[in-house]
């Protein structure tokens, strides 16, 4: 099942299965977590795409055992070979419209409630602070109980259809430990501030003062507009916290 649901959002199970325990030992950390670069590179409505980087991820740290690479492999080459046959075949508007549409749409609903929406503002790496809870019975049924995400870092073997019960019988401990338990959009202006950004824009700078984002900045010509982008790049830095 694994497999086959892989193929059919373009993805490839082994890498799935790698790159998610790699997202689990280093929530939030910009460096090893693949994850953070799905959620804070770039606009949220581009989110599906940078998936695929979890493929960059995967080779680059070897990440496979035993048969992964091979069945990788095979499911590549089963993507390849449906996409070769529609273009042989005259088919591509078939596969455009009852596959790639629909698994775009899948991908940035996973994107946004699977990765963006559980670990925002992206800061602590601190397993009760990491990810969130936003309790709701719709959103639960919805989203299959990834509104009570932190359930699923904190004890990873409870099935998702016990997230909810998980969540009520924890309450006490998750609130004594300050763990987030809303959606954290709209609670304060900074947030809905982050949060237009992040639809727009999404580009995240992990230093205040330092970084990439600001050489870069630094050689654009204008004056007024260079301080206004490193004044926004200032504002929406997601320097990580432990």
């Amino acid at each position: 099942m694994g497999h086959g649901s892989a193929i059919l959002l373009g993805f490839s199970f082994p890498v799935f299965t790698r790159v998610h325990l790699q997202h689990h030992i280093h929530v939030n950390d910009p460096k090893n977590d693949p994850d953070h670069i799905v959620s804070t590179f770039g606009p949220i409505w581009l989110i599906a795409p940078r998936f695929f980087y979890h493929e960059i991820f995967f080779f680059q740290r070897k990440l496979w055992r035993r048969y992964e690479l091979m069945q990788w492999g095979i499911e590549r080459s089963i993507f390849i070979t449906i996409i070769l046959a529609g273009i042989k075949f005259d088919f591509m508007n078939l596969i455009y419209n009852l596959w790639f549409g629909p698994a775009l749409m899948v991908g940035v609903t996973l994107g946004i409630f699977f990765d963006y929406l559980p670990h925002r503002p992206f800061r602590s790496r601190n397993k009760w602070l990491n990810a969130r809870v936003y309790p709701s019975k719709f959103m639960n049924i919805l989203i299959m109980g990834q509104n009570y995400h932190l359930i699923h870092h904190l004890w990873p073997s409870i099935p998702w259809f016990e997230y909810k019960i998980a969540y009520e019988k924890t309450k006490p401990l998750l609130e004594k430990k300050g763990s987030p338990q809303r959606v954290g959009i709209f609670e304060t202006k900074e947030d809905t501030y982050n949060f237009i950004y992040d639809l727009l824009v999404g580009v995240r700078s992990h230093k205040k003062y330092r970084g990439k984002l600001r050489r870069i900045i630094n050689l654009y010509p204008g004056k007024k507009s260079r301080k206004f982008f490193l004044n926004l790049i200032n504002k929406t830095y997601i320097g990580g916290t432990k």
